[in-house]
């Protein structure tokens, strides 16, 4: 082999150099992939498993990889390092970097890499991969095969972090390996460099503000608070601060108290033209309504921006972005009295003429929306389409925020949601439940398998079998599959739908499959699950009607 020259070191050093930097940073989580080329990173991660400084999740699919660490970022509000071999797999974990571009997760992508020697000679699995995400990473950088990495990795940890003009987010560090790619003969996996490692802490965002009483004078302004994808409880906070009413989806964690609107989208319509001013929390992605109210030019609108986001471009949106807590408050005034009452009266007769719909007893979106609402499981992951649309509906606020809500909105797809959804539960420790609809299942079903020896976390995946993608019935196409010009274009090319076997699937990949096809059954499923399984071996199976939706 010949003598290793001093700024040569060998791939095995790199690799615990990098994860040793990470685990000092606060860095505890990596999720990794079976390949050769990337061996240096699972021989290094094993040995600082052992030493008990970091937990190494396994997964066979790079994708289902990638969107597990996704989860576990966001639940654990820490990065996440994300490994795997060279060539597609890399090229697998685009999806979950694009949506955790789009939503300031913090995702480290440690892809291994042939070194500059064998890279346009045909070598096996080598492609331009130093930065294949592009734009959507913070930050691509690449260590040469043989080279310390301390710099380059100093400078991922910040990216990742964010500062005050770029938000948190994905970053690449290419990490290009030469042969040997295994330890020496007589390295074991307790080796001593672990020993003076010490974990730091990752540094904790900034405090979310509290409740404060409103500045006196504030003038009278018939104002709403909508709180959109992420907006957290602040967006309650304030709403209440000025007695405003609330329109927040499921997924902004702010749907709680009596200023928060449960059936808002059909009463905007109501009730706009009495609107003169809009707050905005978060990112609204959900309701064709608040994109109209919001892009009204008769109502003055603004967005409370207290640092950089990563789904809009400054410029790009109408509302006027504000970030001192004062100046909001000044914009939004105070509500006029009755204003959040003649809400709360409008959203309660909704409520009644719901219940007053005779229904055929059979299973819908709105009732399984209800019924899990109604249970408040500790994690809740809402799939993209209809379901979570169905859960904006019909999720009634309660007096306190209780379930933590995530969704895969940064760009609404339906990738790697079962993934997301074994993130969040081995990242929370607590019980989840993923509800999705069967298009979005069958996109990800392979994530079901379960590699022997990996801690089980508690998680229930509860599927809506309404044959296919049903909200396209709701959209523009609805109109033209109903004219029968297209014949059955519609159905065969949007709607798509699949005649699998959940349950079959449900036993191949050892999960236990349960069918409800009422209400009160997918309630008693729920209750039975409880959190109290401390594997993941349930699967609930909900079957509708295309009819009912």
């Amino acid at each position: 082999m010949g003598l290793q020259q001093p700024d040569q070191q060998l791939a095995i050093t790199t690799a615990r150099a990098v994860l040793g930097t990470l685990i000092q940073a606060g860095i505890r989580d990596l999720v990794i992939s079976p390949g050769s080329r990337s061996a240096p990173l699972a021989y290094a991660a094993a040995e600082a498993e052992f030493a008990g400084l970091l937990r190494v999740h396994v997964r066979i699919d790079e994708r289902s990889a990638a969107f597990m660490a996704l989860g576990l970022a966001q639940s654990t509000a820490t990065p996440v390092a994300l490994a795997a071999t060279s060539g597609t797999a890399i090229g697998q974990m685009l999806p979950a970097v694009m949506e955790a571009n789009h939503t300031s997760t913090p995702l480290l992508v440690l892809s291994a890499d042939r070194p500059d020697e064998l890279h346009g000679t045909g070598a096996s699995q080598s492609t331009k991969q130093k930065a294949l995400f592009g734009d959507h990473v913070r930050v691509a950088l690449n260590v040469p095969a043989g080279r310390q990495a301390g710099t380059c990795v100093e400078q991922a940890l910040e990216a990742l972090q964010g500062t005050g003009l770029f938000p948190a987010g994905p970053v690449q560090l290419n990490l290009q390996f030469r042969d040997p790619l295994i330890p020496a003969e007589n390295e074991s996996i307790g080796h001593q460099y672990w020993a003076r490692i010490q974990p730091g802490i990752w540094p904790a965002a900034g405090d979310a503000l509290s409740a404060a009483a409103p500045a006196a004078g504030l003038p009278l302004r018939r104002t709403v608070v909508v709180a959109g994808h992420g907006a957290g409880a602040q967006a309650q906070a304030f709403a209440q601060e000025l007695g405003l009413p609330l329109f927040a989806e499921p997924s902004s964690n702010a749907r709680f108290s009596a200023h928060a609107i449960t059936h808002y989208r059909p009463l905007i319509a109501v009730g706009a033209q009495r609107i003169e001013r809009v707050v905005l929390f978060g990112r609204p992605t959900l309701s064709r309504p608040v994109a109209k109210l919001l892009a009204d030019p008769r109502i003055q609108s603004a967005i409370w921006q207290s640092a950089p986001v990563a789904w809009y471009e400054a410029g790009r949106r109408r509302e006027t972005p504000i970030s001192q807590w004062n100046e909001l408050q000044e914009f939004a005034g105070t509500a006029p009295s009755g204003w959040l009452a003649a809400w709360q009266e409008l959203d309660a007769r909704a409520q009644g003429l719901r219940g007053d719909l005779k229904r055929d007893g059979a299973i819908n979106g709105l009732d399984v929306a209800e019924a899990i609402w109604e249970r408040q499981p500790d994690v809740l992951l809402l799939g993209s389409s209809n379901i979570v649309r169905d859960f904006d509906l019909a999720a009634r606020p309660g007096a306190a925020d209780q379930a933590t809500v995530y969704a895969n909105r940064g760009l609404a797809g339906i990738d790697g949601t079962i993934s997301t959804a074994l993130g969040l539960a081995v990242g929370s420790g607590r019980r989840t439940v993923a509800v999705m609809g069967d298009i979005t299942f069958a996109h990800d079903a392979s994530a079901l398998s379960w590699t022997p020896g990996e801690p089980r976390p508690q998680l229930d995946v509860v599927v809506y079998n309404d044959a296919g993608g049903a909200i396209f019935s709701t959209l523009e196409h609805g109109a033209v599959d109903g004219s029968g010009r297209y014949a059955n274009a519609v159905e065969r090319l949007f709607a798509t739908p699949q005649q699998f076997d959940i349950q079959c699937l449900a036993k191949a990949y050892g999960w236990q499959y349960e069918r409800a096809t009422t209400k009160a059954e997918l309630k008693n499923l729920l209750e039975q699950t409880g959190g109290s399984q401390a594997a993941l071996d349930r699967g609930t199976r909900v079957e509708g009607s295309p009819a009912g939706r």
